[in-house]
């Protein structure tokens, strides 16, 4: 017997959620942009615009005729960038 193909998020494959979590970081990051520019200063201002960034500093890769560095590579991540990956999340869920 053959089962019916899977309904909703389990049929998904990783580059679905590669491209949701990518475009919740661009929606965060255009909410958090204007949030520091049109939000009044604050404590409401300061507590969704205040941002972690954590940090991987440089990578030097040796390959024998060629040497090169990659970094530092960082991202910062505030409440607006996680609100964001959030709403992403449900609009996607909600279309397939």
């Amino acid at each position: 017997m053959i089962s019916p193909p899977a309904r909703g998020i389990a049929r998904h494959r990783p580059r679905f959620y590669g491209w949701v979590l990518t475009i919740g970081f661009i929606v965060g990051w255009l909410l958090q942009v204007l949030g520091r520019q049109f939000l009044p200063v604050g404590a409401v201002k300061e507590f969704l615009t205040m941002g972690v960034t954590p940090q991987l500093g440089a990578i030097t890769i040796n390959l024998g005729i060629i040497n090169f560095a990659v970094g530092p590579l960082a991202i910062d991540v505030s409440l607006l960038s996680v609100v964001g990956v959030i709403v992403a999340y449900l609009i996607a869920r909600s279309l397939f």
